[in-house]
């Protein structure tokens, strides 16, 4: 279970004046559930995110993974505990001078300490899984947008960890290949029986992987309940950004 309590975190602007990202955020996401953090642009959705994995530390709140506090950790437990995460980043984060194999092995090879043919074993599955086998040779500059966003998935899925977070990942890719990433990921989700947190600003195809889902506004969560209680909100901000309607409060 991921537990988030009360999280607070500003930062001050080139003026000097404070700006707040996060205001008393609070957020339950049991083991195994597929959970959607939805809102507009700056809502603090990708901090969060970064709060989830210690990558950032709140003002005030604590972060609790799996029983542990994340922010009373020392540096090596916390290491540990990230051995448990597994990430893809929105710009997907690839090594350009690296072959798609050796990118997908990276966290194998950071984190582990399997011998060469059992990670090659490793990443041939995965690529098999993304439907991309035989494109372990080529470079990341070779691939387009939706093959790259494939090898992400791989990566941050080849180390079979219990929590996996995705930070936009259909963003600029056209509606058909949106649709694969996203069944994909709920199939990579389900047979692992994995914890995901999905920002994503693709509704139409979040909505229907999601088991929970939150919407943040300005920094605050408004709202979070099952995929169906999003879609029956009457809550006005909660109401527009699900259904896409063009005029409301946002």
């Amino acid at each position: 279970m991921i537990s988030l309590q009360g999280l607070t975190k500003s930062f001050r602007t080139p003026e000097g004046r404070e700006h707040t990202v996060l205001s008393n955020v609070s957020l339950e996401v049991p083991k195994g559930c597929l959970y959607g953090l939805i809102g507009p642009g700056a809502a603090g959705k990708s901090v969060l995110l970064k709060m989830v994995t210690g990558l950032m530390r709140p003002d005030v709140g604590r972060v609790v993974v799996d029983g542990q506090d994340i922010l009373t950790l020392t540096e090596l437990e916390l290491s540990a505990l990230r051995l448990k995460f597994g990430m893809l980043f929105q710009n997907n984060a690839l090594f350009d001078h690296l072959t798609v194999d050796d990118n997908i092995a990276f966290p194998l090879r950071r984190l582990t300490k399997l011998s060469d043919p059992e990670i090659q074993e490793r990443v041939d599955e995965r690529l098999r899984c993304v439907a991309l086998f035989g494109f372990g040779a080529r470079m990341p500059g070779g691939l387009s947008g939706g093959q790259k966003k494939r090898v992400g998935v791989a990566r941050a899925t080849i180390t079979r960890a219990p929590i996996v977070l995705y930070d936009e990942p259909a963003a600029g890719l056209d509606p058909v290949t949106s649709q694969k990433i996203f069944e994909l990921l709920r199939e990579e989700q389900r047979k692992d029986g994995a914890t995901v947190i999905m920002v994503s600003s693709d509704l139409d195809r979040l909505l229907p992987v999601t088991d929970r889902i939150g919407m943040m506004y300005k920094g605050e969560m408004i709202f979070d309940g099952t995929t169906e209680e999003a879609r029956m909100s009457v809550d006005p901000y909660v109401k527009q950004f699900v259904h896409g309607l063009t005029e409301g409060p946002l």
